[in-house]
């Protein structure tokens, strides 16, 4: 149980880590850097677990740049972005939409049903975010206004948004074209930090590198690379072997109380009532959604037994 909460705190460091990073390089060039390095690292090591076979079909080609377009490129880039104006505790706790987002998208591309309480769930979820959201400081008010949301909230929804469509197309790809996770992992985050290097060079000064603190940069890549590529990604797939996603989706809501504590001890982020108002709503959704979905699952084994 615990190794949960060591998972959910180590995701909850990224967030803090990178931060401190962006100011010290741009936002474009430490996406692109990192997730070119952590591109290669896993190609290299699907390249020496596979004895060197790193090929792909046409159509697994054309998802895997997909796959780099959505959930590499334009998610980090815009979270990054985002984080530069916004609390990481702030921008964490949007990311905790990632459940509702998901259902809502898998039901839109992949026809999943939805039952009426998990509509309310959903609606529930989104309402929760409501609060946090409208208490914005004047520093986010600096990337302008739309509906009522500041840019750089919005930046962060819509990297959620492409998060959530990057796993929905890794799935497609993994089970549809049997290409191993490394490798399209691997092949996205080059081909994704590559656009955000593109990206870098025409709109960040370059002289000669957007960076102004190397051994800062370089520490917090290596630490981001580690802990995020690498052990997040690995101990996340071991715990879905001994809970269940929906215990896992649970104990996730503890990330932004993480990313809150880490904002406060290494940044001074002051945390307000509202993070705590908007927490509790998104909880209550996601009961609704999971006890639901839990029932449905019941049903279905049930009449399964039975048919048999």
């Amino acid at each position: 149980m615990w190794l949960v909460f060591i998972l959910y705190a180590l995701f909850a460091s990224v967030f803090t880590v990178a931060k401190g990073a962006l100011d010290y390089a741009s936002p474009f060039f430490l996406v692109g850097s990192r997730m070119m390095i952590a591109g290669v690292l896993m190609l290299g090591y699907a390249a020496i677990r596979s004895s060197g076979s790193l090929r792909l079909s046409k159509d697994s080609a054309i998802r895997v740049m997909l796959l780099g377009f959505f959930n590499i490129y334009l998610t980090n880039v815009l979270e990054l972005w985002g984080l530069k104006y916004l609390t990481s505790f702030k921008t964490c706790f949007i990311y905790s939409l990632s459940p509702f987002l998901s259902a809502l998208l898998s039901y839109a591309i992949l026809k999943d049903v939805l039952s009426l309480r998990k509509w309310m769930g959903l609606l529930i979820g989104f309402l929760g975010l409501w609060p946090i959201l409208a208490n914005q400081s004047q520093h986010e008010l600096t990337t302008g206004t739309l509906w009522g949301l500041s840019g750089a909230e919005i930046a962060v929804v819509a990297a959620v948004v492409c998060s959530v469509l990057g796993w929905i197309l890794l799935r497609q790809l993994v089970h549809g074209s049997n290409c191993p996770p490394v490798v399209a992992n691997g092949y996205s985050m080059l081909f994704g930090g590559v656009l955000a290097i593109i990206q870098s060079s025409i709109v960040e000064t370059w002289d000669p590198l957007p960076i102004s603190n190397y051994n800062i940069w370089l520490e917090s890549t290596v630490f981001l690379i580690i802990v995020s590529n690498i052990i997040c990604y690995n101990l996340y797939g071991s715990l879905l072997k001994k809970f269940s996603p929906t215990f896992m989706a649970f104990a996730g809501l503890s990330t932004p109380l993480f990313t809150a504590l880490f904002g406060w001890i290494f940044h001074g982020e002051m945390i307000d009532i509202w993070f705590f108002v908007s927490l509790a709503i998104v909880f209550f959704g996601l009961l609704i959604f999971y006890f639901e979905e839990i029932k449905a699952k019941d049903i279905a084994l049930v009449a399964e037994v039975v048919s048999s």
